[in-house]
């Protein structure tokens, strides 16, 4: 019985550990937020080219925990996409998600009229695989019709 119990608590302990590594590799939405507006800052620096490679290509300065950069612009064609490269140059604008969502065109919708805020929807995570609920934290590019996004999986 004793052996039990020891298993019962080892195992508990473990899943606790593995939850609380999990919940550390997912971004806040502080975290996306501040990280689609370094994005915003990079393509005003080096430029919207420069940016878009930097975004798809350089993980090290632009993938933090689950987040990543995208970017499209108001035709929903693809610019960036750090989670997947093959999405660049892809016209998204009519994208649904599961639920028939038509997201691109919302994060475009609220880029443009709005110049920043949260569109909800559910996409794979790059990191489980697995379709999850995600909320997306969209920021025009001012002078430029550009929707620099980065998303949470909840």
């Amino acid at each position: 019985m004793k052996t039990l119990i020891r298993f019962v608590i080892a195992l508990l302990a473990a899943l606790g550990l593995s939850g609380a590594a999990l919940a550390q590799e997912r971004g806040t939405k502080e975290e996306a937020k501040a990280l689609a507006e370094a994005a915003v800052a990079h393509i005003k620096k080096v430029g919207a080219e420069r940016a878009f490679e930097d975004f798809t290509r350089d993980k090290a300065n632009w993938t933090k925990k689950d987040l990543y950069v995208f970017v499209n612009d108001f035709d929903g064609l693809s610019k960036a996409h750090g989670a997947n490269e093959k999405l660049v140059g892809k016209v998204l604008i009519g994208l649904k998600d599961q639920n028939g969502k038509e997201f691109v065109k919302e994060m475009i919708a609220v880029a443009s009229s709005k110049g920043e805020g949260w569109v909800d929807y559910d996409w794979a995570n790059p990191a489980t695989r697995k379709v999850e609920a995600k909320s997306s934290f969209v920021k025009r590019v001012v002078g430029a019709n550009l929707a620099v996004g980065v998303g949470i999986y909840r």
